[in-house]
């Protein structure tokens, strides 16, 4: 894997609609992307598998959708207003600004000249609220979406009557004024966030954080990453975050990662033991211990927290299932993340009752699963586009349906067609 595989996942995602800069018109802004007619139904798609396994699947997970903005005690509470640094330095010369930990030596990498000393650069965006711009209106738009569940930990507790272990998980929007984003959408300004804090007795950490750092990693095999691409990694006691007392990662081998052979984070696991409740708790005045029925005593809970970028998902789903063939380029993305999961053609363009024939099949087939419609050039040439987006099944109206309502059905990866009837379509699919 080279980086140019990244020049070509680029020019997919604009020239098929997945991925476009934001406000391309006036020149774009760093580190902030839109999502195309395309992106955005496989970005719903990666949300959707997630949400159901974490929730709809599970008794002992719920969903929440907390504010974007939040009081600015929350993130004193959190630690966010003073650990949630970069050290930074600047260039003197050209003004260019770096992550002091990127930079070899005192010379800018840029144009040789001399740098500053290092110094921290908070990453969360301020913002006021209300008209008056003074601290005491000041807050900040989330650098994530857990401390939304931490401070509504007793509002779902009183409202859902979970017992230990239960889980809260949601997904949002999460916004950290990076210094050097970059590498497309593997590192944003603006991104979305999918996290559960699952609440657990102190005594059974261990077992919980093992049980998650496995859930995660079979999640993503599961929806076809290879598992080649993919493997767990300890984070040494030295490099864990602050609320941490154990964390995994799931690494993902990157093409535009040089060094361990391409392997960088994915997801996070991590073991944030009774840090946040204990200081929200403080800050806040307000009793947020949990009472054990059981054992009839108080405490506050640990919390496993799996965390994972949607678009740092969506990014590792496209590079793998990125294939050369031949003459072909095709996503043999899992069929349950694919934009479309059918397309719909008529043989020929230019006769009426195929056209029609084939425009019932497409009514039948959209209220059960995203359906494609394409009348565009030969045949061969629609097979193509619908491969270079992912498309799992094809369907070609010809002469032979107006006879006895069979269609074509083709295979995105084997390319193998079978005859099938038009009523078999939707359980064939499905």
């Amino acid at each position: 894997m080279t980086q140019n595989l990244m020049e070509k996942i680029v020019s997919l995602c604009k020239r098929r609609g997945f991925i476009f800069p934001s406000s391309e018109i006036y020149g774009g802004l760093g580190g902030i992307w839109d999502y195309g007619p395309l992106g955005i139904e496989l970005k719903n798609n990666i949300k959707k598998e997630w949400w159901k396994t974490m929730i709809q699947e599970r008794d002992d997970v719920v969903g929440l959708d907390s504010s974007i903005l939040m009081n600015s005690k929350v993130w004193q509470a959190s630690g966010h207003a003073t650990h949630f640094t970069d050290p930074m330095v600047d260039c003197k010369r050209c003004k260019k600004r770096f992550k002091a930990d990127e930079i070899d030596g005192q010379k800018c990498s840029e144009c040789g000249g001399e740098l500053t000393e290092a110094r921290p650069f908070n990453m969360m965006f301020k913002t006021y609220i209300g008209p008056v711009e003074d601290s005491a209106a000041q807050t900040y738009l989330r650098p994530e979406t857990a401390q939304g569940i931490f401070v509504n930990f007793k509002n779902v507790l009183d409202s859902i009557h979970k017992k230990l272990p239960f889980g809260i998980a949601q997904i949002g929007k999460a916004f950290r004024n990076e210094v050097t984003p970059g590498n497309f959408i593997f590192r944003c300004r603006e991104f979305e966030q999918m996290e559960l804090e699952y609440f657990i007795k102190p005594e059974e950490d261990e077992k919980w954080f093992n049980y998650w750092t496995e859930q995660r990693y079979r999640w993503f095999l599961n929806l076809g990453i290879k598992e080649k691409n993919l493997k767990i990694v300890k984070i040494a006691k030295k490099d864990l975050a602050h609320y941490s007392k154990a964390t995994s990662e799931l690494h993902y081998r990157w093409p535009f990662i040089s060094k361990n052979e391409g392997f960088g984070e994915l997801e996070g696991i991590a073991n944030r033991t009774d840090y946040d409740l204990k200081n929200h708790q403080e800050f806040s005045k307000q009793d947020l211990l949990y009472f054990d029925e059981e054992n009839k005593r108080r405490y506050f809970p640990y919390i496993i927290e799996p965390s994972l970028g949607v678009d740092r998902a969506f990014l590792a789903f496209l590079i793998d299932a990125y294939n050369e063939e031949e003459e072909r380029i095709v996503l043999k993305i899992h069929p349950k993340l694919a934009p479309y999961k059918v397309a719909v053609f008529p043989l020929l363009a230019n006769k009426p009752q195929l056209i029609r024939k084939a425009y019932e099949v497409y009514q039948l087939l959209k209220p059960y699963f995203m359906t494609a419609w394409d009348d565009r050039g030969n045949i061969g040439k629609r097979y193509k586009s619908q491969d270079e987006i992912g498309t799992p099944w094809c369907i070609t109206i010809d002469f032979e349906t107006l006879e006895n309502n069979t269609v074509t059905l083709r295979a995105r990866d084997t390319m193998k067609q079978e005859r099938i009837s038009i009523e078999e379509i939707i359980n064939k699919i499905q």
